[in-house]
C-alpha cells in the first residue's frame, strides 16, 4: 500500500484547555466543516470531562473523538483513571496513550504504555501510540537493523492484525509547545525510521499500512511541509487546534495532499 492509500488523520489533542462554555461555539465552527469529511480522518482528543459531550454532539458525523489517556484495568480500585471498557461503553473511538507529558509529569513506563496500549485493543479502541524516543541514538546503523525501543516495548505482544487498529504518532519533546518545530525533512526522517521498526518487527505489508503522525508546534503555516512527505500521514496538533479556524486550515491542508 503507497502513501495514497494511506487516510491522512489530522488530531487535535485539547490537553486540559477549553473551559465548558468553549466546547459548542468550538464544535459549531468545526462540524459543518468536517461532519461529512471522507478523504480525512478529523478527530478531537479532549480531557475526560468533555468526552461524553463531544460524543454526543458529533453522533452521526465523521468527526471522531479520543481519550487522551486510559487506565490498563477495565475495573477496579483505581481511584481518578478512567477504564477503557468504560471509554468505548460512552462511544469513543481513539486513546492517545504515552505521550510524553503523560512520560515526563506522571511517571508512565514502557510497560505501563504496553499495558494500554493491550487495554485499547482488547476494548475495541483505536490507540494512537506516542513515541518521543531520540532517534539520533540510531544515526549510522543500518535501517534494516534498527528496532526502536519505545516502539517494540509499546507493541510487545501484539499481533501483527491489529496493527491496523494502531496510529503511531511522533513528538520530539523539544517542539512539543516550544513554537519550534522539527523541519519537514527531521519529521520525515523519523516517519521512516519508525516504518522501518514496524517492517522489521511485523514485515512490510503491515508496515506499508501503519498511520504515522508528526506532532510538535504543528501550525497552519508548517503543517502541509509536514503532510507532503512520504512516511508522515497526519499531523497531531495541539496549541494550534485550540482555535477552530487554525484546525480547520490544517484539515485542508491534509485534504489538499491527498489531492497532489
Amino acid at each position: 500500500m503507497t502513501k495514497s492509500n494511506r487516510k491522512p488523520f489530522v488530531l487535535a489533542n485539547w490537553k486540559i484547555n477549553l473551559d465548558p462554555e468553549e466546547i459548542n461555539p468550538y464544535l459549531d465552527q468545526v462540524l459543518p466543516a468536517v461532519a461529512d469529511e471522507e478523504a480525512v480522518t478529523v478527530g478531537i482528543a479532549a480531557q475526560d470531562l468533555y468526552l461524553g459531550q463531544l460524543v454526543a454532539r458529533t453522533k452521526g458525523s465523521q468527526l471522531k473523538i479520543a481519550a487522551e489517556n486510559t487506565h490498563w484495568m477495565d475495573r477496579g480500585a483505581f481511584t481518578g483513571e478512567t477504564s477503557p471498557r468504560a471509554l468505548a461503553k460512552v462511544g469513543v473511538t481513539y486513546v492517545l496513550i504515552g505521550h510524553f507529558e503523560r512520560r515526563s509529569f506522571f511517571n508512565e513506563t514502557d510497560e505501563t504504555v504496553n499495558l494500554k496500549v493491550k487495554a485499547a485493543l482488547r476494548n475495541g479502541l483505536l490507540p494512537i501510540v506516542d513515541l518521543d524516543e531520540d532517534l539520533s541514538a540510531y544515526h549510522g546503523q543500518v535501517p534494516e537493523d534498527v528496532v526502536l525501543k519505545q516502539l517494540a516495548a509499546a507493541l510487545d505482544g501484539v499481533v501483527g492484525t491489529d496493527l491496523a487498529r494502531v496510529t503511531i504518532a511522533y513528538e520530539p519533546t523539544w517542539a512539543i509547545g516550544s513554537g519550534e518545530a522539527a523541519s519537514p525533512e527531521q519529521a520525515e526522517e523519523a516517519a521512516a525510521l519508525i516504518r522501518q521498526s514496524v517492517q522489521n518487527l511485523y514485515g512490510p505489508d503491515i508496515a506499508a499500512n501503519v498511520r504515522i503522525l508528526y506532532g510538535g508546534s504543528v501550525t497552519p503555516e508548517n503543517g502541509t511541509d509536514f503532510l507532503s512527505q512520504a512516511d508522515i500521514d497526519g499531523i497531531l496538533v495541539g496549541k494550534a487546534a485550540l482555535t477552530p479556524a487554525s484546525f480547520l486550515a490544517l484539515v485542508a491542508a491534509a485534504k489538499a495532499a491527498t489531492a497532489s
